[in-house]
């Protein structure tokens, strides 16, 4: 019986993630990379018996941003790009680091969408965010809806270089795109979390998206 079980029942209301600052006694950033470092930090921890120090080593990151990009018959945009640590080339939405200096999330979704996509959108708004391995990562990561689509001019598109060079760009319907997600087909965070997201919120009369520039208190650098 579900009584029995452990947890006390509780409403959805309830489930709302919250900061919380530990004491940190010791902090050392013990790899410089290029694009992020990992960090070595002693942080107090309360335990049964008391407080306890714990060393714990992550990854600090600049977050990104995500853009799933619906056309008007209701397809999402997606780019395939080669990840080497995975070895796989894996379908995924139009994204990119928060890493150029004071640029806010927003406009660099939009420098994305147009670098990676050729596109701009008149409609913008937040689906959804998440933290993308927190136990062993800062970074935070934001997906916005981009409808209202346009080309951006020939002259005045982005040259791709690298992993982008070759990057394939497809429409595929939004409920194929889900059941793609759903059959394990597409392994990318961003991909699975934005079409999830968008066809709940599409089933939901799109009530639930935030506004464009909705605060993003979790993001470590942001809040």
């Amino acid at each position: 019986m579900s009584g029995d079980l452990p947890g006390r029942p509780a409403g959805g209301a309830e489930l709302a993630d919250r900061r919380v600052e530990r004491e940190v006694s010791r902090s050392e950033v013990v790899f410089t990379g290029r694009v992020w470092d990992v960090v070595s930090e002693d942080v107090v921890l309360p335990g049964g018996d008391g407080p306890a120090t714990v060393t714990r080593e992550f990854q600090r990151h600049p977050g990104a941003v995500t853009v799933l990009a619906l056309d008007d018959d209701e397809r999402v945009l997606f780019i395939r790009q080669y990840r080497h640590p995975v070895r796989h080339e894996l379908w995924e939405l139009p994204a990119g680091l928060l890493d150029v200096e004071g640029e806010d999330p927003l406009a660099a979704a939009q420098r994305e969408l147009a670098e990676e996509a050729d596109l701009r959108a008149d409609s913008w708004a937040v689906l959804a965010d998440w933290f993308n391995s927190p136990g062993g990562s800062d970074e935070a990561l934001r997906v916005y809806v981009a409808r209202g689509l346009s080309s951006v001019p020939e002259g005045e598109r982005h040259v791709r270089e690298d992993e982008e060079a070759d990057m394939l760009v497809v429409r595929v319907p939004l409920d194929e795109a889900r059941d793609a997600v759903l059959a394990g087909r597409v392994h990318n965070p961003g991909a699975v979390i934005g079409v999830l997201a968008a066809w709940t919120a599409r089933a939901l009369g799109w009530t639930t998206l935030r506004a464009a520039d909705a605060p993003w208190p979790e993001h470590p650098r942001l809040g």
